[in-house]
């Protein structure tokens, strides 16, 4: 396996501070995962405080359980599930909203990291530490999830998407989907991907992640199963109704302790401020930071006086009516960013959670809400970040000069700089030359013509410009028809951006992981989960 790593900086300035521990970015997070004493200070936190989890073990391994069984997880996870019952067991879980097929390659790489934390520090403790994906199925924003990319033989990025079953804005995971619109999105992905031998065999999968009238949800759980459970991966969705029963002694508290939830959020965001950084989630004066599902819909809830009630005020609750509901129908109700995260440690034994830039952000808004419910918050750890290079992309690499840096920062300027190169009848030089040396030679009589009348010296001086604009275009076409000598080359520098900067972002962030494995299988994949690689904050080149 070649792999190298590359600070690649972070755009959310918060993140890159945290992970390089700078002393403002420190102070605002309980632990640090780069510091060992840090680990054992929160392993020592969890068995001696004992509030997390603070849901009953043994109902949690049964709501578990029967969830991946759903999904057709892997002996490998129920064995996790079943340790979960025993008070020494601890866990590394991270989350994601549920992509189309998987969604962009970041998805893989946060499961990777967490899958490898769990490894790593089960056999450091040695004691049990379970890895599991939370995925975010509760969240709403359906354009967000249901569409993928790939890059197509042809250089072309093309989009792959389902379309919104019902237009209603509720949960992902109550949304199935028509057999018709699953077979609409295999039939595209299978034509953006080139014949392989592997094709059949990843296709034919896919297909079996969709059956039943499968949710964006369930086929995402079910394609992560396939993918992570033989490594031990406990799935589990956000939305999922008996987890939500266990949930209602939280929800519970987050509605009786309202305004003191957004107090300590609001804390949080003053010192975030003052410490330099920009908040990454609003924290609104009248927010309850809780949705509700009513009308078919998934509802933000908002504090009005003595009620809670949405935008619109089409539903309005007492305090003591919405304490009721998640009592008695707790799956009515749904965390939002702020709140998602004390409902994590309220379920399970967190030693670590495993984030993205922009999370790492906002989890920092909540270390006084973890405090006020008598938690802390778990030690946070950057999610790894690859950019996968085919072979054939760094051998261009090499051919024409470029670095990974080069891509990322001055990919137009270098080549340009390889075209100039090529240039052996320095066709700029030589049109300059001719320009200047006919404006020398020929406005001064331009100029003397005034003595005839201005007339004649204004028609000399568009005569002038037009010569030269005709000594320009010649210069433009014949560059074009020398760039065709090199239509080639620039296919190839084109496919080295869109292989690592796709829309000027990272890959990671916009490719779809199957057309990966479509080329060159899974290996690629079982190499990067079962090489110890450290959590870092850097980013990873794996050369396929």
């Amino acid at each position: 396996m070649q792999m190298e790593t590359f600070h690649w900086k972070k755009n959310q300035k918060l993140a890159e501070d945290y992970i390089a521990q700078t002393d403002k970015a420190k102070a605002l997070f309980p632990y640090h995962f780069g510091n060992l004493e840090d680990w054992r200070s929160r392993v020592q936190w969890l068995d001696e405080v004992k509030t997390s989890p603070q849901v009953d073990r043994r109902l949690l391994v049964q709501v578990l359980r029967k969830y991946n069984e759903r999904i057709g997880n892997t002996q490998a996870a129920f064995d996790h599930i079943s340790s979960l019952a025993d008070k020494d067991t601890l866990a590394i879980v991270g989350g994601q909203q549920a992509g189309l097929f998987g969604g962009s390659l970041l998805v893989l790489y946060k499961a990777i990291s967490i899958v490898q934390l769990a490894r790593e520090w089960s056999g450091k403790l040695q004691r049990p530490v379970v890895p599991i994906f939370w995925i975010a199925g509760e969240d709403h924003d359906f354009d967000e999830v249901n569409h993928t990319y790939t890059l197509s033989n042809a250089q072309q990025i093309e989009k792959i998407k389902v379309d919104h079953p019902t237009g209603r804005r509720t949960s992902v995971s109550r949304l199935p989907l028509e057999p018709d619109a699953w077979k609409e999105a295999l039939a595209a992905l299978d034509q953006s991907l080139m014949d392989t031998e592997f094709k059949a065999s990843l296709i034919a999968k896919l297909e079996g992640t969709t059956e039943d009238g499968a949710t964006l949800s369930d086929a995402f759980a079910r394609w992560m199963a396939i993918l992570f459970g033989e490594y031990g991966l406990v799935l589990i969705d956000s939305d999922e109704p008996s987890l939500r029963a266990l949930e209602a002694s939280m929800f519970e508290k987050l509605i009786l302790q309202n305004e003191a939830f957004l107090g300590s959020l609001q804390k949080s965001q003053d010192e975030v401020e003052q410490a330099g950084y920009e908040s990454q989630a609003e924290i609104s004066n009248d927010g309850a930071n809780l949705f509700i599902f009513a009308d078919g819909q998934r509802l933000l809830l908002h504090r009005e006086g003595e009620l809670f009630t949405d935008k619109k005020k089409d539903n309005s609750y007492t305090k003591q009516q919405l304490q009721d509901l998640a009592l008695t129908t707790p799956e009515n109700l749904s965390n939002n960013v702020m709140s998602r995260p004390l409902m994590q440690e309220f379920l399970f034994p967190v030693l670590a959670t495993v984030l993205g830039p922009g999370e790492i952000a906002y989890w920092s808004l909540t270390k006084h809400a973890f405090e006020q419910f008598g938690m802390k918050m778990p030690i946070i750890a950057p999610r790894m970040e690859f950019t996968l290079i085919e072979g054939t992309v760094q051998k261009q690499m090499n051919k024409y000069g470029f670095t990974f840096e080069d891509v990322l920062e001055r990919f137009e300027h270098k080549k340009q700089e390889w075209l100039d190169a090529q240039d052996t009848l320095q066709l700029n030089e030589r049109f300059d030359a001719v320009k200047s040396e006919f404006s020398v030679n020929y406005a001064p009589l331009v100029e003397s013509l005034a003595a005839i009348n201005p007339g004649v010296k204004k028609l000399g001086e568009t005569n002038l410009a037009k010569i030269l604009e005709q000594i320009e275009f010649l210069r433009n076409k014949a560059g074009e028809a020398y760039k065709t000598q090199f239509d080639a080359a620039l296919r190839q520098l084109e496919r080295i951006r869109l292989t690592i900067l796709p829309f000027a972002k990272p890959q990671e962030r916009v490719y779809n992981g199957c057309a990966y494995m479509n080329r060159y299988g899974n290996e690629w994949l079982r190499d990067l989960i079962e090489t110890p690689i450290p959590v870092d904050g850097l980013h990873r080149i794996y050369y396929l």
